[in-house]
C-alpha cells in the first residue's frame, strides 16, 4: 500500500503529475552500491511516475552487441567501460524526463556527477554492509567482486564511494522492506524537493508567506 500522498500547506495532495511537470526534461538518476536496488526500485518508481525506466548498464550491453558488463571488464579493462558508460549515461540523460539507473560506479566520474547535476535530480540508495552482502551473494555478475575476499572488497569500495554518493540531491535508505515502501520514500523526497510549497490562504491574507 502506498503511503499518503505529501500535501501542500493548503492540504492539497501533491501528485505524481506534480512531480513529473516539476522534473521537466531532467532524469530521476539512481546512484550507489551493487546491490542497493537501484534497477529493481527504479523500474517501480517509474511505473508510480508514468515515466520511462532506463538502465545505464543494459545499454552500454547494447552497445556492445549485448556483450555482459562482466565480459566487457575482462575484455576491455575498467577503465574502457568506464569511459564508455560516461558518454552514455551522458546520451541517455538528453532523454528525460524518465528515471535512470547507473552502475556502482558511474557517479565517481566528476563529469557523470556533473551532466547528472545539470541534466537529473539524483537519488543515493544507500545500503548497509550486511544488507548489500545478502543480496550479491545472490549472483555472479559482478565483476569488482570476484576477489579473493569479496567482503574485503566491498567494505574499501564502500569507503572509497560512500563519501561521494552522499554529493547526491536525495539520499534514501535501502533495506530490507517491501520496495513499494522505498518508493513512497522517494517520491516523497521528489516532491518535497521539486513541488512548490503554496502558501496557504489564511498566511497570504495575513502578508506571511511559506518558508
Amino acid at each position: 500500500m502506498s503511503a499518503p500522498a505529501r500535501q501542500d500547506v493548503t492540504g492539497t495532495p501533491i501528485s505524481e503529475a506534480a512531480i513529473v511537470a516539476a522534473l521537466g526534461a531532467r532524469s530521476v538518476v539512481l546512484v550507489g552500491m551493487m546491490g542497493a536496488g537501484k534497477s529493481s526500485i527504479g523500474r517501480r518508481l517509474a511505473v508510480r511516475l508514468e515515466i520511462p525506466f532506463v538502465d545505464a548498464d543494459n545499454e552500454i550491453e547494447v552497445a556492445h552487441q549485448r556483450m555482459t558488463i562482466p565480459d566487457i571488464f575482462s575484455t576491455y579493462g575498467e577503465a574502457y567501460f568506464r569511459a564508455g558508460e560516461t558518454r552514455v549515461i551522458a546520451r541517455l540523460l538528453d532523454g528525460g524526463p524518465q528515471v535512470l539507473a547507473t552502475g556502482g560506479g558511474a557517479f565517481m566520474n566528476p563529469d557523470t556527477r556533473g551532466a547528472v547535476g545539470a541534466n537529473g535530480i539524483s537519488v543515493w540508495l544507500k545500503a548497509e554492509f550486511d544488507v548489500l552482502m545478502r543480496r550479491i551473494k545472490r549472483r555472479q555478475d559482478r565483476p569488482l567482486l570476484k576477489t579473493d575476499d569479496p567482503g574485503e572488497t566491498l567494505r574499501a569500495l564502500m569507503a572509497e564511494r560512500y563519501p561521494v554518493y552522499a554529493l547526491a540531491d536525495i539520499t534514501i535508505q535501502s533495506r530490507e522492506v517491501p520496495h513499494e515502501k522505498i518508493v513512497d520514500e522517494i517520491v516523497g523526497a521528489l516532491a518535497d524537493r521539486l513541488v512548490p510549497k503554496v502558501a496557504a490562504p489564511d498566511a497570504v491574507s495575513n502578508g506571511e508567506c511559506a518558508p
